[in-house]
């Protein structure tokens, strides 16, 4: 199988054009680039997609859980944040509310 433009691709898979486009910039599906600059998806990105599809369906989660959750595997500062604050133990900002209450009582 040739590699497919984001049209031909969108039009094989049902993704829309744009949205191809946004799964490529949150990083779930990232195409090939032709020597000029066009996308070009090949039987692994469409694997990829049809995968996709059947993962928010069989889940019921929405493409902006899917990137934050990759997104918490490619970024190591963001998934300690995360589980700190689900751990309750991120008080960043308790400390920091208790400095301004300490400014707004001295002023």
């Amino acid at each position: 199988m040739d590699e497919l433009t984001v049209s031909e691709a969108a039009a094989r898979t049902g993704w829309s054009p744009r949205m191809l486009r946004y799964l490529e910039r949150v990083g779930l599906v990232v195409p090939r680039r032709s020597r000029t600059g066009y996308r070009l998806y090949g039987l692994r990105e469409l694997k990829l997609l049809r995968s996709l599809r059947e993962l928010r369906r069989r889940h019921a989660v929405e493409l902006n859980d899917i990137a934050f959750a990759a997104r918490l595997r490619r970024e190591p500062e963001l998934r300690a944040a995360v589980d700190g604050w689900l751990a309750g133990t991120d008080t960043a900002w308790i400390d920091w509310e208790q400095r301004k209450h300490e400014r707004l009582l001295a002023a």
